[in-house]
């Protein structure tokens, strides 16, 4: 059991659900990400997805794309996002799940890259472009490292394929609640509550949904039927702007994070 299995534990037995933002590597600064991890944390976060900055985002909406144009004019990393990790660990037990793309895995190398995420202090990995049927090795050497695997649901995927994914999947399974890239949204779709009544017929794992929330009311709809909202694109929103004024940018975001942690919680 790894510090997601253990929060997502904690909060079925308080009957809670999750607030996990996300933070893009590297996005406006490397030395603001550590910065943000603590704000988000002081605002309420459970868990904190990290996103690894890449060049061709195709699951991203421009919002998260901008983010991640901006972290890679610092020539920003894999290796130096885990250095950020490291860094920010020293300071909170928040459980951590990297988001990355598969090339700067690979490029690493599958073992290297578990190796060295074990020792930053992730906790989980969520590989979009990666799916299930190709990911025989990762699933076996992730485990060793107490890494835990996190695949995507969409509202696409027939219950077949959601129960070979709920089948893989450890720590927490993500649902997409859209078809399309991330992005805030004005309303939650229609379809989040059938996609998790149908996901839930095939496994108890905790399930997260992502992908469009932007409210606190969203978050709170989210939270009625799932063990936890992910909300990205609406935070880099807020603090985009106040880009170059960091006291602004981190009073913003604790604001607004606070908000959504309050939306979950209700």
């Amino acid at each position: 059991m790894n510090r997601i299995d253990k929060k997502f534990q904690e909060l079925r037995e308080q009957g809670a659900s999750a607030f996990m933002p996300y933070v893009c590597a590297g996005d406006p600064s490397p030395e603001l990400t550590s910065k943000l991890f603590r704000t988000l944390e002081e605002a309420g976060a459970d868990l904190i997805e990290l996103g690894v900055p890449f060049s061709d985002p195709i699951a991203d909406g421009p919002t998260i794309q901008r983010a991640s144009e901006r972290a890679l004019t610092h020539n920003i990393s894999l290796p130096q996002i885990l250095e950020i990790a490291t860094s920010v660990r020293k300071d909170t037990d928040i459980p951590i799940a990297l988001m990355s793309y598969y090339n700067p895995i690979f490029r690493m190398g599958e073992t290297a890259f578990c190796k060295a995420a074990q020792a930053a202090g992730i906790d989980g990995l969520i590989v979009p472009d990666l799916p299930p049927e190709q990911a025989h090795s990762l699933l076996e050497i992730a485990p060793r490292y107490n890494l835990a695997t996190i695949f995507l649901v969409a509202p696409t995927s027939p219950p077949e394929r959601m129960k070979l994914i709920a089948s893989v999947s450890t720590g927490f399974i993500y649902c997409v609640s859209v078809t399309g890239v991330t992005g805030a949204r004005t309303m939650l779709s229609d379809e989040v509550a059938p996609m998790i009544a149908e996901l839930r017929k095939h496994t108890d794992k905790p399930i997260s949904v992502g992908f469009g929330i932007s409210t606190p009311e969203q978050a709170t709809q989210v939270a009625q039927v799932a063990d936890g909202a992910i909300v990205a694109s609406a935070i880099i929103n807020v603090y985009e702007k106040h880009i170059n004024d960091e006291e602004k940018l981190l009073t913003a975001v604790k604001e607004f994070a606070s908000d959504l942690a309050a939306g979950v919680k209700v």
